[in-house]
């Protein structure tokens, strides 16, 4: 199978050198990489132009900066590089974060999958985030016998976390591809299995990620999660009771009533189709009935 690699990349002149590095490094070598660089006001231009010199299968596209909007800004750059490339050409679309180290095998290892399951849809490994310190001399390095990873304790290990997202072009297209909505990234699982589709994650093949994940919107955790409740379409009686869970869990009444607020000031137009809300609607609604 032939992958095309899609990497949204700004401002990363610390970790995008890795991430290529790795790549490249790959035993299984039928692929093509974008990086797309959103108006990048430090080196990474310059890093990504000297690297692909002699490395034919990877180019840049350099855009302007873009508005910065959570989720949004990143599917759009990210359809940009889409927009460069014959997709006719391809089998498996990759949209990949700029700060992530793959081992040797990754490509390889996922390819199996898709090979031996043609129901599968979307397939990753996981995600861990380093502990303390990252020495850069073990960067390639996955045997890990100091112990300086740890998983990113985010989501399930049965979720195909943001920043190694992988799917079968098949898959791709049915569900209209990526939505440019905080929440993208849920959203894209439960639209391939609406449309029969497999997720998997391969849970002994790790990526180390440079950076946690949206640590920017710590800040800014509850009022995001009313924006993704309203974009992913649930009604307001799944949202109390999603807001309240979670607001349970973090033992903060406090969150509840921002996730609240921000949910019903939340006006635009939906991303989804009103066949895609009832389904997602549907889910939660089971999930919750079905949870011993």
């Amino acid at each position: 199978m032939k992958f095309l690699i899609i990497i949204p990349t700004h401002n990363e002149e610390k970790n995008i050198l890795f991430t290529l590095k790795s790549l490249q490094l790959q035993t299984f070598q039928d692929f093509f990489c974008v990086v797309v660089n959103d108006g990048s006001t430090d080196k990474t231009q310059q890093i990504v132009e000297e690297f692909i010199k002699n490395n034919l299968k990877f180019k840049i596209q350099n855009l302007e900066l873009s508005k910065h909007e959570p989720g949004a800004k990143v599917v759009r750059t990210f359809n940009k590089g889409l927009e460069s490339v014959d997709l006719s050409k391809f089998d498996i679309i990759c949209k990949f974060d700029a700060d992530i180290i793959f081992p040797h095998d990754y490509l390889k290892r996922v390819n199996q999958v898709y090979e031996m399951q043609p129901k599968a849809g979307m397939v990753s490994g996981i995600v861990k985030i380093k502990k303390s310190i990252f020495e850069k001399s073990l960067a390639f390095d996955f045997k890990d016998e100091k112990h300086q990873w740890k998983f990113e304790n985010l989501s399930s290990k049965n979720h195909i976390r943001g920043p190694i997202k992988s799917y079968r072009k098949e898959c791709f297209q049915e569900m209209n591809g990526l939505r440019p909505v905080l929440g993208w990234d849920n959203i894209d699982v439960m639209l391939a299995n609406k449309n029969g589709w497999e997720t998997l994650t391969i849970k002994d093949l790790w990526v180390k990620h440079l950076r946690p994940t949206a640590y920017q919107y710590q800040n800014q955790k509850a009022e995001k999660l009313g924006e993704y409740f309203y974009n992913i379409g649930l009604s307001l009686p799944l949202t109390m009771i999603s807001s309240g869970k979670s607001s349970f869990k973090n033992r903060s009444f406090a969150e509840f009533f921002s996730t609240m607020k921000s949910f019903l000031k939340q006006k635009g137009k939906r991303s989804l189709s009103k066949e895609e809300i009832r389904y997602i609607r549907n889910l939660r609604w089971q999930k919750m009935f079905n949870r011993k």
